[in-house]
């Protein structure tokens, strides 16, 4: 039997579910549903992410042992998952003991193939992203590219993956397998980001100690492992990797659905680590994009984050799950509105299918007492029947693709030719004209193309199809699968049941918005008058001493006399400008009534002026030398 393994990313328990955990795991649900439907020996794999820097603190902030913290969080995210009766097979954390011995035999074994060694780590590391970068990949040199956090210099005995060993290897990967990332704009990103030059990976930490221990033979205590190293390893541990291996059969993965986010450690860092492991590469890496609301960024501060189970309670899981697949092309952002989200409700799923299947349920009622024959719809409507065919035959090389959206626009056609059909055909005047067989036909025609858009949309909407195919007097499994979808078979005699309508209409939002309070207009900048400009007080200052800042790449800390007391500490962003020996004896302009701020743990008493244009930045200084204190008026 073909297998078929799909993964989410294990999410990071620094936080409780989101909307973007919830779309990820969805697609890769429907992914397992489609294939466990046609027949395949699925293996679908979740779970929670919970060692690291980041997770250490966040526990030490809320007064609980990481493990605590851990456990609590990582609950929220399998409660939901149940709630939405995700069909995972397997929930694994990275603190199961079978984890934890799995990814010390992976690393054992890296480091006796000499892909491993020991040295010591310079460079930028963001906690939040709990990452390193090279400075050439900063905001401004000091900021994280990804998050926009500051990032800290970290100097640390560290041991090293040899990752620029495998770069070579890694292009002929990207160039052999077409769809190895998909979408395959994503894969141009991964390949410019090799292609740059990949250093050695930093991948042991001894200035935290909430992470996996390295192996007993290395008998290396104070290390623990990178976090990235830990949670990859997931893919394979929870196959047994290291401990039981019965389960490592499902390997290589044939999808690992990832945001956008994070493609640069599955594409890049997991393939190397597999290669060092000698283990076959997975298939398919499918990055999707984020989401937005209300055309806004999400953020706690906003208070605009979406919660998916508040969504869920309000409009259904099943219609939740319709909307997040088919409201967003796969590997684009995408927006949530509710307005949008009742429109998809309302037109889509009430219009198009709900109104469709309450047609037939009414005309086999009042027509033929709801027993339904098919023996003449290929005679009667053969045309109707090739239509609905090709847009079904279509179909699966776009869930391979993770094409969702796609999918279910294509899928949407099949019921455009079955309204279509009863609109053309009008089987209310066949029976006036006492064409009895062409009425009966036609409704078993509309009855079987709802049958077959129930077996393609099932896997998105698992309950509500089971609903339609509880009408329709058949059952989804894979035997139907092959019968009505492969084989292209018509429903036999069969006998249609009542439903109550699957969609009712929804005519306002069910959710409480928060109000945000109204813009104010734009205004011009103000004028100020003689008065309000000689409130500051600028004064000329001689620069007594200059220092560099530690770990900042733009201040200099300045002692600068105003002929007042004692001198001026004054922290000043002109350290890519000049050095510390060039500035002391420098006179300067300064901003003496500025109120004290405190910037990188250093009081600042003022602000020095200067002018920056396209040459560079330059001080404002007085022409000639000038007496220290002496206001600029």
């Amino acid at each position: 039997m073909k297998k078929r393994y799909i993964t989410t990313p294990i999410y990071y328990v620094n936080d409780v579910p989101h909307i973007g955990h919830a779309y990820t795991t969805i697609i890769a649900d429907s992914a397992a549903r489609y294939f466990r439907l046609k027949g395949f020996d699925t293996f679908f794999l979740t779970g929670t992410d919970e060692h690291g820097q980041k997770i250490e603190e966040a526990a030490k902030k809320r007064g609980k042992t990481p493990k605590e913290y851990a456990d609590e969080i990582s609950a929220k995210f399998k409660a939901l998952w149940d709630e939405f009766e995700i069909s995972y097979d397997k929930f694994i954390r990275t603190t199961d003991p079978e984890h934890i011995a799995g990814v010390q035999k992976a690393f054992e074994k890296m480091y006796q193939k000499g892909d491993i060694y020991k040295g010591v780590y310079e460079g930028h590391y963001c906690i939040s992203c709990e990452a390193f970068f090279p400075q050439s990949q900063l905001i401004d040199e000091e900021f994280c590219p990804d998050c926009g956090k500051q990032t800290g210099i970290v100097k640390e005995e560290s041991y090293f993956f040899r990752l620029s060993k495998y770069q070579d290897r890694l292009l002929e990967l990207y160039q052999k397998e077409e769809k190895f990332v998909l979408p395959k704009s994503k894969k141009n990103e991964v390949i410019r980001f090799v292609e740059s030059g990949l250093q050695d990976l930093s991948i042991t930490r001894t200035s935290f100690d909430w992470g996996i221990k390295l192996p007993p033979s290395i008998n290396d205590p104070k290390h623990v492992m990178y976090v990235w190293l830990d949670a990859l390893l997931n893919y394979i541990t929870a196959l047994g990797y290291g401990t039981d291996e019965r389960l490592m059969h499902y390997w290589p993965a044939d999808y690992h659905l990832v945001g956008k986010d994070i493609l640069r450690f599955h594409a890049v860092y997991w393939p190397a680590f597999l290669m060092s492991l000698e283990l076959p590469m997975p298939k398919h890496i499918a990055t999707h994009g984020w989401w937005t609301r209300n055309g806004q960024k999400m953020s706690k501060s906003k208070g605009n984050v979406i919660d998916p189970k508040a969504v869920a309670d309000a409009y259904g899981v099943e219609n939740f799950r319709y909307f997040l697949l088919r409201e967003v092309p796969f590997g684009q952002d995408g927006d949530f509105s509710q307005k949008a989200l009742i429109d998809r409700i309302n037109n889509d799923l009430g219009n198009d299918l709900g109104n469709l299947l309450n047609r037939i349920i009414g005309m086999s009622g009042k027509y033929f007492g709801y027993a339904i024959q098919s023996h003449d719809v290929a005679k009667l409507y053969q045309k109707e029947l090739e239509e609905v065919d090709a847009i079904l035959q279509a179909l699966p090389p776009l869930i391979e693709d993770m094409k969702w959206h796609k999918f279910l626009e294509e899928l949407w056609q099949a019921l455009a030719v079955a309204n279509k059909a009863i609109d053309c055909h009008t089987p209310w005047n066949k029976m006036k004209e006492g064409k009895e067989d062409e009425a009966m036909a036609l409704v078993a025609l509309v009855a079987n193309i709802l049958a077959k858009v129930a077996l393609m949309l099932h896997p998105v909407m698992p309950k509500t199809t089971q609903t339609i195919a509880q009408a329709l007097g058949f059952r989804i499994n894979p035997e139907s699968f092959a019968k009505y979808i492969d084989q292209s078979q018509l429903l036999e005699n069969f006998h249609i049941q009542k439903v109550p309508p699957l969609f009712p209409k929804i005519e306002e939002p069910v959710m409480v918005e928060k109000k945000e309070p109204p813009k104010k207009a734009k205004k011009e900048e103000p004028l100020i008058t003689i008065d309000e400009f000689f409130k500051t007080q600028i004064k000329v200052g001689t620069i007594q001493e200059a220092k560099e800042l530690p770990k900042s790449k733009k201040l200099l800390k300045l002692l600068v006399d105003l002929g007042e007391e004692r001198p001026r500490q004054i922290i000043a962003g002109i350290k890519e400008y000049y050095t510390p020996e060039q500035l002391v004896g420098e006179q300067v302009c300064v901003v003496a009534n500025l109120k004290p701020a405190k910037l990188m743990g250093h009081i600042s008493e003022g602000m020095i002026l200067a002018a920056k244009d396209e040459n560079g930045l330059t001080l404002v200084t007085p022409k000639t030398r000038t007496k220290e204190g002496t206001p600029v008026k």
